[in-house]
């Protein structure tokens, strides 16, 4: 007679209960299958480094051919939008206070015909730095934007000065999905397996068949894996869902290996449940399991997962700490084999890290359960 727990009749009994207890709640179904692909969809769009629509005003003394053409380029993109030109230096600050503007680009007088002239011609970008980030994006998007158009004539425009090039490697049109994705997968499937996993097993401590389940003929263990095992057949379908619309809806790439993506999240996924199940051991409560699951966590991937802030930018006390953050680990792996396209074998660490943390997890979590019962 084969033991294997996966040919065990009673497992499977197990496994078909928890799935008819999900099926059934529709409030269940709607957070596990309905919250990942809304948050996908709303952190894509509404997330983002990306600037566009910047008001823009010209001051151009003379108005030439060449002003012309430039400012003309500048507003051709979502970047910049041209409100209009100023008549004097004095309607720049004008221009600001009145809210007409955001940005204002000011030409030296005749500036074409000094533009190959040793002296050179001058632009001086003025924009409103109440915000910082947003000026200083839009003062390298103008300087691209004029850098480009000066390539492209036929004069060069270096003749009197070195121009620089510049080359973006794995992201050249600066999409800030491109960070944020892998951040919000990391994010998504965390909350969701942790979330969904501990109110599960705390709900049966709450109606008292959890201790009957564990003093059954069945293995601790077994009962636990039948508990975990329809949520990481969901959780795969939401990962499935997550990364189509990435790459439908986001255009997001995998310039990697498919199937490694898959198996690094396979891991992750193993680990944020065995997590929730960590939290289901020291909660009573499905409430309090709630609260743990989407407060103590939310925070701590937010901040310190690299989604948001690059971890080697912290104080060395927060980039130890956010090594036991599982979804550190994993958004670095993502980007390495989405983004950049790396082989496997670039990833092996942080493979070996999201692996022990969910054999630590599961083991520790056992214990608990087995100290309770005592």
């Amino acid at each position: 007679m084969n033991n294997s727990p996966f040919l065990n009749s009673q497992f499977l009994s197990f496994v078909r209960k928890e799935f008819y207890h999900i099926f059934r709640d529709r409030r269940t179904m709607l957070i596990l299958l309905g919250m990942p692909v809304v948050q996908i969809i709303l952190f894509g769009f509404a997330i983002s480094t990306e600037v566009k629509h910047i008001r823009v005003a010209v001051l151009a003394p003379t108005h030439d051919e060449v002003t012309r053409r430039i400012v003309e380029r500048i507003g051709a993109g979502e970047c910049f939008t041209l409100t209009g030109y100023l008549d004097s230096p004095e309607a720049v600050d004008r221009a600001f206070r009145e809210g007409t503007a955001d940005f204002v680009i000011a030409f030296s007088p005749h500036f074409a015909d000094r533009l190959y002239t040793p002296e050179g011609s001058q632009i001086q970008w003025i924009p409103d730095a109440t915000d910082t980030n947003t000026a200083m994006t839009a003062v390298m998007y103008a300087t691209s934007i004029v850098r480009n158009w000066l390539d492209e004539q036929a004069a060069a425009p270096a003749a009197y000065g070195i121009t620089p090039s510049l080359h973006m490697l794995y992201n050249p049109q600066m999409k800030s999905s491109y960070n944020f994705v892998p951040g919000v997968m990391g994010l998504i499937l965390l909350l969701i397996c942790a979330m969904m996993t501990s109110i599960s097993i705390v709900r049966e401590k709450e109606t008292g068949t959890m201790e009957v389940l564990l003093v059954s003929p069945v293995k601790p263990l077994y009962v636990i894996l039948a508990k975990m095992t329809p949520y990481l057949v969901l959780s795969l379908v939401n990962f499935a869902s997550v990364l189509v619309l990435s790459v439908t809806l986001l255009d997001m790439p995998v310039e990697g290996s498919l199937f490694w993506v898959t198996a690094l999240s396979v891991i992750y996924i193993l680990a944020a449940l065995s997590l929730g199940l960590l939290i289901s051991t020291v909660t009573r409560t499905q409430m309090a399991a709630m609260l743990v699951s989407a407060v103590v966590l939310m925070l701590p991937v937010i901040m310190l997962s690299g989604m948001i802030f690059p971890v080697e930018s912290m104080p060395d006390v927060l980039q130890w700490l956010s090594c036991i953050i599982p979804a550190r680990w994993y958004i670095h792996a993502l980007k390495k084999l989405m983004i950049e396209g790396l082989p496997v074998a670039y990833v092996a660490r942080e493979l070996g890290i999201l692996s022990a943390m969910a054999v630590c997890l599961i083991l520790i979590s056992l214990k608990n359960f087995k100290n309770r019962l005592e």
